[in-house]
């Protein structure tokens, strides 16, 4: 029966002509791998996109030997063919039936096909509007991922994107961002479209600036996925991130001012524009401490207050959110009206934070070789002294 599909759709097809007798050869020959990796080609085929070919290929071919082949790329084919449902709950059907087909295999490794499929779902959930469904789902799977080793790439990469999308969809900025990171971990950025890495860069950026205690841009900055941004309308999130990873609280001023319709466009970032302001303060209070010397970092409060544009009083409640956070740890004199600072936060650095590094090793390097020289210098009248104290003994 399924060879007589493929052939009648050959017939049919004429725009896929060729790939259905490729199709129908490998089967005849029982060539399984050559077979999976010849539909993994056809499924990405604009012709195989439209209408419902791919569902019909999969319930009138693909099940015909679905136990022979690579289950974890057998839930590819089935996720890839539930796209094509145009009603929601009919394709959750179909997936929940592929689900059970997969647990009647009684294959040992069954969990990363079924996880897979299982997000699916979740996802379809989620478009529904169904976040309780969709969370539900989340949670069974992240406690199936984290009993599971040597885990395929792309099951991570689908539980971390369907978990991506739930927070975009609560609007929770700092679960958003670390989920889609964690999506990207998994994911070649070569492999996602131009279109698709420029919306998830946007979101990225927007998730940066507005979630809760990310206060370091240095890793999304590294990533190759934020160049997407450059040379279109939306490159002004970029310069906007540069602003807060730098502390460079003039250039946030004045890419608010030449972006203020782009700006305004962006409700998140307009309902949030305190918080925006308190958020690069800190960063710019993180940058004053960055670039004094280990030895130095004793700072008075006018000297921030200058940097910030701040009030004394308003330094000093930007000090203590600092200190809540556990972005630096230290101690403020009132009286003095100094804070003293012991640690801040790890970030990853920019090129020219970098440098900025780099010049102030040289600089310590500098000072330990002056003073090895100063202690090579007294070391022939030490080096007398001892003598002329061990002669002094042995007279006595």
């Amino acid at each position: 029966m399924a060879l007589q599909y493929v052939e009648a759709q050959r017939q049919a097809r004429p725009d896929l002509a060729d790939a259905y007798a490729d199709l129908a050869d490998l089967y005849q020959r029982k060539l399984w791998h050559q077979l999976t990796l010849k539909l993994d080609h056809f499924l990405q085929l604009p012709a195989a996109q439209t209408g419902d070919t791919i569902i019909q290929l999969y319930n009138n071919f693909i099940s015909d030997f679905e136990t022979k082949i690579n289950l974890l790329k057998l839930a590819h084919f089935a996720v890839i063919a539930s796209r094509q449902y145009p009603d929601k709950d009919a394709a959750i059907s179909f997936l929940e039936g592929v689900t059970t087909k997969l647990r009647e295999t009684r294959e040992r490794r069954i969990d990363e096909p079924v996880l897979y499929v299982k997000m699916q779902i979740a996802a379809i959930n989620l478009e529904k509007g169904d976040q309780k469904e969709c969370k539900k789902l989340l949670d069974e799977g992240k406690s199936t991922l984290d009993s599971m080793t040597d885990v395929d790439p792309t099951v991570h990469a689908s539980f971390y994107w369907i978990s991506s999308q739930y927070h975009k969809a609560r609007q929770e900025f700092a679960e958003f961002y670390k989920n889609a990171l964690l999506y990207l971990a998994y994911t070649t950025v070569e492999s996602l479209s131009e279109s698709f890495k420029l919306d998830l860069a946007f979101d990225l950026s927007l998730a940066a600036l507005l979630g809760d205690n990310i206060y370091n841009f240095g890793e999304l900055l590294a990533h190759p996925i934020i160049n997407s941004l450059i040379g279109t309308k939306v490159e002004w999130v970029y310069h906007m991130l540069q602003a807060f990873n730098t502390g460079n609280l003039a250039l946030y001023q004045e890419l608010c001012k030449v972006h203020n319709a782009a700006l305004s466009a962006q409700p998140a970032l307009v309902q949030n524009e305190r918080k925006l302001l308190e958020k690069i303060n800190i960063l710019c209070l993180m940058e004053i401490i960055f670039t004094r010397p280990s030895e130095d970092r004793t700072i008075p409060l006018s000297v921030i207050a200058e940097r910030t544009k701040l009030s004394i009083s308003d330094v000093e409640y930007l000090l203590m959110k600092s200190l809540s956070v556990h972005l630096i740890e230290g101690i403020i004199d009132e009286v003095d009206s100094t804070v003293h600072v012991s640690w801040v936060q790890p970030r990853v650095l920019g090129i020219p934070q970098v440098k900025a590094l780099r010049e102030r090793l040289d600089a310590w390097v500098g000072k330990v070789h002056t003073t090895l020289l100063s202690v090579e210098a007294e070391t022939p009248d030490l080096e007398t002294l001892a003598d002329s104290r061990c002669v002094k003994r042995l007279v006595q």
